[in-house]
């Protein structure tokens, strides 16, 4: 039997979650908007239960997009998945949010530079290419300033995320005809894309439990910079 997934990205300004039957998606919600994941995280999962004619009990694992992206979205995410974890006995898959955005693409040959915007003037980052159905990371995920990682690139690339957006000038003045971009509803990444992957892990026997299950932020947040500054 495939399992019943419920996966939630709660790593970019634009949330969504997804209830999926195997490789099969049975429903998926998306927001962007200026609310927090505290505002309408629960209240959607609900809804999607609800419509689906589905209960918590009927879930075998959530798969939860770790990170990297917004802390504050993160940390709701995770808690959240770790709160329906825990309270249902069942494992926690985890997925990269980069990862996640590279998926949203499958059909080009290029690379894929994913490309979060992580603010103070870097991006979050990866190069994937696509494998066997899958893309496959073909550097390390990074937060990088954006003239540093358009530099290592040399051959024609398609740019998807935000980050993408917010320096689509620079991208285009550094790589010329190189640089290929996603179209604009490809830019932030999707539960739905997530839930693939999450399946892929569960397949593989790569679950955590809640304990277990850790984001990825790549960097320090403001208020553990503040405090190493204050010990100083």
């Amino acid at each position: 039997m495939p399992p019943i997934l419920l996966t939630i990205q709660t790593a970019s300004p634009a949330g969504s979650v997804a209830l999926s039957d195997g490789e099969h998606l049975l429903a998926e919600f998306s927001l962007d908007s200026r609310k927090t994941p505290t505002e309408w995280l629960l209240a959607a999962i609900e809804d999607l239960l609800a419509k689906t004619g589905l209960t918590k009990d009927s879930l075998d694992a959530v798969g939860i997009v770790r990170g990297p992206g917004a802390f504050t979205g993160l940390r709701v995410g995770l808690a959240t998945a770790k709160g329906i974890a825990l309270a249902l006995g069942c494992p926690l898959v985890g997925v990269s949010s980069l990862q996640c955005l590279a998926m949203q693409l499958p059909f080009t040959q290029m690379p894929v530079c994913v490309m979060l915007d992580a603010r103070k003037q870097e991006v979050y980052s990866c190069l994937y290419q696509w494998e066997s159905g899958f893309p496959r990371a073909i550097s390390e995920e990074q937060v990088v300033k954006p003239e540093k990682l358009l530099a290592e690139i040399t051959g024609d690339t398609l740019f998807v995320g935000n980050g993408s957006l917010v320096y689509r000038s620079l991208i285009v003045r550094q790589l010329a005809s190189r640089a290929h971009f996603a179209p604009d509803f490809l830019n932030l990444p999707r539960a739905g894309a997530a839930a693939v992957l999450a399946l892929s892990e569960w397949q593989a026997g790569r679950t955590f439990s809640p304990d277990k299950m850790m984001p990825s932020y790549l960097r320090p947040s403001e208020a553990e910079i503040n405090l190493a500054t204050k010990k100083k």
